[in-house]
């Protein structure tokens, strides 16, 4: 595969000449498998950068550069990775910063990642050996620490361990699949962003230990009040926005649906008809069902709904098997356990506490089950 080592620069004129030296004579002789290339996406750096970049690629032939206006660094990576597909024909990028931050003897792991099928690795500085600067002041270990729990926490995806870094590997289709959206992220929340939609999407992460070293030469483009406002605005807007209108928003209005037609007839059969509530739940359970798969397949999981009518069929019965099994032993078993040990009288009580405990079960089974993704890197992109 053609591998491109992507490095963002502004003013990295006394960091470039010494890094591009370092992978070439150093990590890239010792890849064999691969083709190896380096992309300076250079911001018009008033320091002279590009120059020092220019006369590199006459000793170097597998260098190009990228110059273009300088808008954050997200703006620097859509820019670059875009051209790297485009005009190199790049298979794999790397984000690389460019002050020797991140160990480039780790990119042979990266690369054994994505060879074992991964389709984004990213470097993880908070677990399995991985660390930051021992001489970063308390207050920045602390942030960068809090900062990524904050990430993981809000947005339920604690086996991811490293949101805020920006050493990573990833394949041309991640990229051609998210760039649209990545458009509007410039500066550094780039970083999370892109992170949250490759795994919205079902990539395949892996993740490569590294112990981050802070830089030397030059100094750093984050602005920390700045940056952790980003943050703080991002996750929990995309959080919010993820619960109101994503897939729990939109189950939960179908199911809400078809709570009203569960309630509606549990409460004819049990009030004008004499029913015991516990049969009585079943057969409004099953006209709920029904309503909740066709809207659940039309509507919440569209894009993964049944196109033809052997699999609508078949999605059918899965979610009928699934769905009876909450009903008859989570909603039912807590209706029918209530009215036996307090009596018949609060049973619309015993209704909602099971109904809670099976709305739970039900997008679980429904998300992860009947209508699951196929893993995103079997889809193909075109660009």
């Amino acid at each position: 595969m053609k591998v491109v080592v992507i490095i963002p620069t502004y003013n990295e004129k006394g960091n470039i000449d010494r890094l591009i030296q370092i992978l070439e004579e150093e990590i890239f002789s010792s890849i064999k498998n691969h083709e190896m290339y380096i992309l300076v996406a250079d911001d018009n750096s008033p320091d002279g950068t590009a120059e020092v970049v220019k006369k590199l690629m006459e000793k170097y032939k597998n260098i190009e550069l990228n110059s273009g206006e300088k808008k954050g660094l997200g703006a620097a990576y859509v820019r670059a990775m875009t051209y790297a597909i485009e005009t190199m024909q790049a298979d794999v990028m790397f984000e690389f910063d460019a002050d020797l931050s991140h160990d480039p003897k780790k990119i042979p792991a990266f690369l054994q990642k994505i060879d074992e099928g991964y389709d984004m690795v990213i470097g993880n500085r908070y677990s399995d050996g991985g660390s930051i600067p021992q001489n970063w002041p308390p207050a920045r270990k602390a942030f960068s620490i809090v900062a990524n729990l904050f990430v993981r926490i809000v947005f339920l995806r604690l086996t991811i361990h490293d949101w805020t870094g920006g050493f990573r590997a990833l394949k041309k289709e991640v990229f051609l699949k998210e760039k649209n959206e990545l458009e509007k992220y410039n500066g550094y929340i780039f970083q999370i962003s892109f992170l949250h939609k490759v795994v919205r999407d079902g990539f395949r992460i892996g993740e490569v230990p590294f112990s981050f070293t802070d830089r030397t030469l030059g100094r750093s483009k984050i602005a920390p009040a700045g940056y952790i406002f980003d943050v703080l605005k991002f996750v929990i807007v995309t959080r919010i926005k993820e619960i109101i209108f994503g897939k729990f928003g939109k189950f939960l209005v179908v199911g809400g649906f078809g709570f009203i037609i569960n309630a509606m007839t549990l409460r004819v059969l049990v009030e004008y008809i004499d029913w015991h509530p516990a049969p009585a739940n079943l057969v409004g359970a099953a006209f709920a069902i029904f309503s909740n798969y066709n809207f659940n397949n039309i509507w919440t999981f569209r894009e993964r709904r049944s196109r033809t009518l052997g699999m609508y069929l078949f999605r059918m019965i899965e979610f009928y098997a699934s769905s009876s099994f909450g009903v008859v032993v989570i909603q039912t078993g807590t209706i029918f356990l209530g009215t036996a040990l307090l009596g018949k009288e609060f049973y619309f009580i015993y209704f909602l506490i099971g109904t809670s405990f099976l709305l739970l079960w039900n997008f679980t089974m429904y998300n992860r089950v009947i209508w699951r993704k196929k893993s995103a890197s079997q889809v193909q992109y075109c660009y």
